[in-house]
């Protein structure tokens, strides 16, 4: 059969260890056969980002707002281990936190459900899509180690010469102290990207921060956000029939457990950063969970949301066979397909990034699937066959 082609490339950026590998697979099982990709190609794995000075993650984000759609395999952000393992000359930062800033995003994260995989709260029958603030907070903090009595203070000094002062603490014997900080402008962006994302999924949006004890700093993300809704949004609201509330974190936390799902969950960054892997894991795993990054200016970026799963990469490096999930990087390749086709009114490949799904889906639920699945796995009538990781993805080809 002819492949289906596109316009305007994609942005394609590669990534680190087992990832990397079943990145290639999926390319050449389930896309390539069908799709003529049209990439525009970074590698952003460790070594490279090392031989360019990390300068090859600021191309490939300009690259995403030059062509509005990214693809983005699981990457290495560098601990200590990591500096001395791959040799670097500095501790580069997260990929994903220089294209998030770049980009001014954010980022959204839904779970896939399949039918045999029952969530550990068994209540959440709809995805719940977490909405995360991809700029600021403790991602760009200045943290200082106190090794002696001091006076610790917040100085501003603006450029008409003006200074406020605020103690933060009288250190009576060694400590630690941390500065962070926003931009009304990337709150004002975080605020529409949820609120457009949730008309455009027809979904309800919950906010929450901690803005009783935060009275300034969360306090700012509340009121921007309800003024933001009440001047831009409510009307449109009411018209689909969703709806917009702000709860304290706690509250909230408590509430979403008791929920059925079916709504996004919009978080500040750090919060969002812990708060998806805890959704995540109840509906069953990290690598069941897609991950979109949308910037205000419509730009997005499709990613695996979890790591680089570098256990697995050793085994592989030994020979031995591995059954590593890749339904996340499947997705993000769909998410970014289908986004492609939508912005070309495609529809072959809206239609293609459909079908892969539903065959991704359907090899779960009729009981093909890899190991770390197959123990959450209950189905009547369904054996649980576990697979290899390229078996895997040779079962989803067969039912593509």
């Amino acid at each position: 059969m002819a492949k289906i082609k596109y316009n305007t490339p994609i942005v394609e950026m590669q990534g680190d260890e087992m990832t990397r590998v079943l990145w290639d697979w999926i390319k050449e099982i389930l896309l390539e056969p069908f799709v003529e990709l049209k990439t525009d190609f970074y590698d952003l794995g460790l070594v490279k980002r090392e031989e360019t000075k990390d300068q090859i993650t600021k191309d490939a984000a300009n690259a995403i707002k030059k062509y509005g759609v990214g693809v983005k395999c699981a990457t290495i952000t560098p601990n200590a281990q990591r500096v001395k393992e791959y040799n670097l000359s500095n501790m580069w930062l997260s990929p994903n936190g220089t294209i998030r800033a770049m980009l001014d995003g954010t980022v959204f994260r839904a779970p896939v459900l399949v039918d045999g995989i029952t969530p550990f709260i068994p209540t959440w029958t709809k995805p719940i899509t977490i909405a995360r603030h991809a700029y600021g907070d403790v991602y760009k903090n200045s943290e200082l180690r106190v090794d002696a009595p001091a006076t610790a203070e917040l100085k501003v000094t603006y450029e008409d010469g003006r200074v406020e002062t605020k103690k933060i603490f009288d250190f009576k014997s060694a400590g630690i102290i941390q500065g962070i900080h926003n931009l009304d402008s990337s709150i004002s962006s975080f605020a529409r990207s949820c609120f457009n994302y949730a008309l455009s999924t027809n979904q309800s949006v919950w906010f929450a921060t901690k803005d009783t004890i935060s009275k300034t700093y969360d306090h700012r993300f509340k009121d921007v956000f309800a003024e933001i809704y009440e001047n831009e949004y409510k009307d449109k609201f009411a018209e689909k029939g969703i709806s917009y509330d702000y709860t304290l974190i706690d509250d909230s936390v408590a509430r979403i457990v008791r929920s059925n799902g079916g709504f996004i969950w919009a978080l500040k960054n750090y919060d969002g950063d812990v708060m998806s892997d805890m959704v995540a894991t109840a509906y069953g795993s990290l690598a069941m969970m897609t991950s979109v990054l949308v910037s205000p200016d419509g730009n997005y970026e499709f990613e695996a949301a979890h790591g680089t799963v570098t256990r697995h990469y050793y085994r592989y490096l030994k020979g031995e066979q591995t059954s590593t999930n890749s339904v996340a990087t499947i997705y993000a390749w769909t998410g970014a397909l289908r986004k492609r086709g939508e912005s070309e009114d495609n529809q072959e490949l809206i239609a293609f990034a459909n079908k892969l799904e539903k065959a991704t889906v359907d090899t779960i639920s009729s009981g093909f699937m890899t190991k770390d699945l197959a123990g959450l796995f209950k189905k009547d009538g369904v054996t649980v066959t576990e697979l290899n990781s390229r078996d895997f993805l040779l079962k989803i080809a067969e039912r593509l």
